[in-house]
């Protein structure tokens, strides 16, 4: 069984601000009572290495630190169209070995990927204008960073 908890934003969106339950497949509801889902809170998968796939709402736009720390199992994650930030630590210490960045989203912040061990291949939309330093850090099997030549790459990046 999969319970989320939220807190109503000042735009009466929600935020994803908890989860409690065990599954591998964890599918976040659109919307609840109508109220689209926008943001994902701080950690809210923090220490679940059930999980193996996540599915999101296309309405999300923000993504908080630690939302997927310690999920070992999570290999692989569509993000929504619509996402524009996400914040430092999102993707620490997971499983991920590949993703693509939405259009929307302009920089990939300090440790975003931090220890994300088997994280391979990272597609990066042409509107990416920085990588900052430390973004992924610690991630020793990173072999493609594909991004467009406008974008600007902190030499600590890596």
């Amino acid at each position: 069984m999969q319970q989320f908890t939220f807190e109503q934003m000042i735009d009466e969106t929600l935020c994803i601000t908890g989860y409690d339950g065990d599954e591998p497949e964890v599918i976040i509801p659109d919307d609840f009572g109508g109220v689209p889902v926008t943001m994902l809170g701080d950690g809210i998968f923090k220490g679940h290495p059930e999980i193996t796939s996540v599915r999101i709402p296309d309405a999300v736009v923000f993504m908080g630190g630690f939302v997927f720390d310690g999920c070992v199992n999570l290999h692989q994650l569509t993000l929504p169209a619509q996402l524009r930030d996400l914040f430092q630590y999102t993707f620490v210490r997971c499983g991920i070995e590949k993703i693509e960045l939405p259009e929307h989203v302009s920089s990939i912040p300090p440790f975003a990927f931090k220890d994300c061990k088997q994280l391979r291949r990272v597609v990066c939309n042409a509107g990416l204008q920085r990588i900052h330093a430390w973004a992924f850090q610690g991630c020793d099997a990173l072999t493609d960073l594909l991004h467009s030549a406008e974008t600007e790459v902190s030499e600590q990046a890596f």
